[in-house]
């Protein structure tokens, strides 16, 4: 590996980015055109075949995950074989404290995060299935649309006014017009998609996990498998964390992970563990190490 890294510091409008340790800087647009000048600057001039020329050059291109504003830019990286990761801000911003960085500002992000990655040498990711992203974001809808039927079914308890329980009636009826619809989005992409419908079969074949629960695991962990079990755990934020120090031994506790992937795994897991035989007896051994 070699010692040049970049980092890249994303906001809604702008991408700034940091050679490490040549300690170069470019600012663009995040856009379709500033991704195709950022690129430019990565590879250092306008060659065809980007990937031959960063593989003597380059050691990886890192980022935060930055929600919504990070996706494009993260297709273009690997439409360009461009070897890329995507860092935990927390940990980004533990990183700083460490070596003393207060100030914040993009370009010094930037930075940081080139140093980081220069530093702690993160893996290339694998691009994700070309199908993930309209499921992620078909997946995101319905989580929305869920809370809200959960939140007007509250309300709804409340209401004396008959305006206001019609009005709510018509509310509760559009709710499941869009969720029923989204549901069938869902179904039909999984379906097109060869490789994501294998999966979801594997999934639905463990007693336990539905068609929505397993559409829902493959929307926020798209790297299953892909990854040893003990990584797909840590990614969940089920894996146990030890706490021992000198002669002191903490109890092991989970933390950190994908929220949404742990709320989608919630419900399954209950109905795992009163009617698969293999999970109960997991759970039964985890019970009994408390």
């Amino acid at each position: 590996m070699t010692d040049t890294t970049i980092g890249i510091d994303i906001s809604k409008d702008h991408l700034d980015a940091c050679r490490w340790p040549a300690d170069e800087t470019c600012r663009v647009s995040n856009d379709a055109a500033g991704h195709r000048k950022l690129l430019r600057w990565i590879a250092a001039d306008l060659a065809a075949d980007l990937a031959a020329d960063l593989a003597a050059d380059l050691a990886i291109v890192a980022f935060e995950a930055t929600g919504a504003y990070h996706g494009a830019l993260e297709r273009a990286l690997h439409k360009a074989a461009i070897p890329c990761a995507k860092l935990n801000p927390a940990r980004v911003r533990r990183f700083a404290e460490a070596i003393g960085t207060r100030a914040k500002t993009d370009r010094v992000d930037a930075r940081l995060i080139a140093r980081m990655a220069a530093m702690v040498e993160p893996a290339p990711q694998a691009p994700k299935p070309a199908g993930h992203a309209p499921l992620h974001e078909l997946q995101l809808a319905r989580t929305s649309l869920v809370r809200a039927r959960t939140a007007a079914r509250n309300r709804a308890r409340h209401l004396t006014l008959p305006l206001l329980r019609r009005q709510h009636a018509d509310r509760l009826r559009c709710i499941r017009r869009d969720l029923a619809a989204i549901d069938a989005a869902i179904a039909a992409l999984i379906a097109a998609d060869p490789e994501i419908a294998r999966k979801a079969a594997i999934l639905c074949s463990i007693p336990g996990i539905s068609k929505v629960s397993a559409a829902a695991i493959l929307a926020d962990l798209p790297e299953i498998g892909t990854l040893e079990p003990a990584a797909v755990a840590s990614l969940a934020g089920v894996a146990p964390i030890t706490r021992e120090s000198g002669e002191g031994k903490g109890q092991a506790k989970v933390g950190g992970g994908r929220r949404d992937l742990r709320r989608a795994l919630y419900m399954p897991a209950l109905a795992a563990a009163r009617f698969n035989p293999n999970l109960e007896a997991v759970y039964e051994r985890l019970r009994a190490c408390e």
